[in-house]
């Protein structure tokens, strides 16, 4: 299993944009992000540090991996 990196939530949504997900709104410190075709809206976290745990469960909800995540970020 991949080390995910320490990334903003601003990040964060510019990595799971390259896969197809747009921000649909924001309400306080989250942006919510969704995608055509796909039944999940993923809620990011706008904080300076996103918790791995909490990144790692929207790569997951979002149908990709951490590798391909991580990939992406380069």
């Amino acid at each position: 299993m991949s080390t995910l990196p320490i990334l903003s939530g601003r990040d964060a949504v510019r990595i799971f944009a390259k896969f197809g997900w747009e921000i649909a709104r924001q309400r306080g410190s989250h942006i919510i992000l969704v995608k055509a075709g796909h039944p999940a809206t993923l809620s990011v976290p706008d904080h300076r540090e996103v918790a791995r745990g909490t990144l790692r469960a929207l790569i997951r909800r979002a149908g990709l991996t951490v590798e391909e995540f991580i990939a992406a970020s380069d």
